[in-house]
């Protein structure tokens, strides 16, 4: 009587490889099958990029300064005054010009006012210069402090001249745009329009993947495999996870070489903290699709859980403190907001590491945390 055959060892790493690599060549077939993935993936991020890059413009009316106060003389007083009870800032006043710039380099001011030492014998000789150093990756946003900044002095310069102490032209404002010498609105656009880019490849294509295997039947066939939850995943996420990447390529050449956006920060971290988007867009549009089943849903699901909030609560469109308080607090857990932070200050303003790590890491725990939720959904459905 001959030997039995060994029962095949499913639970290898050789045969799970065997079955990640076949689900991969599955799912590349069926994109290559299918142009609407192509079309989303490929040919929709370049239309959004002509079309957004060429075609929006905002208007902000937000503003944080940082006032500097070299001389407390009273007329320099008066004028730091006149920033901190303007309704169009939100003024913090200081001493020294190495914290105003330390606030700005990190974001939690939009310009600095710098009233220099000599104000007040500058402005009894009737030219005294009131520096203004904007953070210029927002130009809107730019031009429109610097035209705050102007009413503000001549409101001061109005008071002067009611009390006949000098005339209108006591002073003046000289601005500097930071991290934006062209005064480019596309600067400040084109960045986001990659997180739009990474969100529609990643969670609109990866939404449509499990509803559609339930939707035509296939999804039954896995079950009599082998195959694991954590197979289907890696088979699903994988080729879109490279169609990410091309989209990715594509929106950074476009910046680069047809919007001449600069690029001042690394190279490859922003391929690693566009990839961790990338994660996060990819196992949100898995977890939607295996709970819904059902692509309508599905896409309907994603556009309104992960589209609409990296367009409108992100800070791509809108200033996030112009919004509403509970607005605000709504704009923490949307992934993009942390994603649109970090191409901003990788393209304009360089490899600043108390931007990039807080967000990084927000980014990478939200990764984690999807992928998770979407091992146990996966699981309870093939059970």
């Amino acid at each position: 009587m001959s030997e039995p055959e060994p029962a095949p060892d499913h639970g290898s790493l050789r045969a799970r490889a065997r079955r990640v690599r076949a689900l991969v060549r599955k799912e590349a077939h069926q994109i290559a099958r299918d142009p609407s993935s192509l079309a989303i993936g490929i040919v929709l991020p370049l239309v959004l990029i002509l079309l957004f890059g060429y075609g929006l413009s905002l208007d902000i009316q937000d503003a944080r300064v940082a006032v500097v106060l070299d001389e407390p003389s009273p007329d320099a007083a008066d004028l730091a005054a006149g920033f901190e009870l303007s309704s169009w800032f939100d003024a913090r006043l200081t001493t020294s010009m190495a914290e105003a710039k330390e606030l700005i380099l990190d974001h939690q001011v939009d310009a600095i006012v710098r009233i220099p030492q000599d104000f007040a014998r500058r402005l009894s000789r009737g030219r005294a210069p009131v520096q203004l150093l904007v953070h210029g990756t927002d130009a809107n946003k730019a031009r429109i402090i610097h035209s705050y900044a102007l009413g503000t002095v001549g409101r001061f310069l109005e008071r002067r001249a009611g009390e006949r102490k000098v005339q209108r032209a006591g002073a003046y404002v000289e601005s500097r745009k930071w991290f934006n010498d062209a005064n480019d609105s596309q600067y400040f656009l084109i960045p986001g329009l990659i997180v739009l880019v990474m969100t529609l490849v990643g969670a609109l294509l990866t939404a449509l993947v499990v509803a559609r295997e339930w939707e035509r039947g296939t999804i039954e066939s896995l079950f009599v495999t082998p195959v694991q939850p954590g197979d289907i995943l890696l088979g699903k996420t994988i080729p879109y996870f490279a169609l990410g990447l091309v989209g990715l390529l594509l929106s950074i050449l476009s910046a680069r070489f047809l919007f001449h956006v600069p690029l001042r920060g690394s190279v490859a971290l922003l391929v690693l903290v566009s990839m961790l988007y990338l994660l996060v867009a990819l196992a949100l549009g898995l977890l939607i699709s295996s709970a819904t089943r059902n692509q309508f849903l599905a896409s309907q699901a994603t556009l309104t859980s992960t589209f609409m909030p990296a367009t409108l609560l992100s800070g791509f469109m809108f200033d996030i403190r112009s919004m509403p308080g509970p607005v605000q607090v709504i704009t923490w857990i949307v992934p993009a907001r942390y994603f649109v932070s970090l191409l901003q200050s990788l393209f304009l303003a360089g490899d600043l590491g108390s931007v990039l790590v807080p967000n990084a890491a927000v980014l990478a725990g939200m990764a984690a945390l999807l992928l998770l939720l979407t091992r146990g959904v996966t699981r309870k459905k093939l059970a």
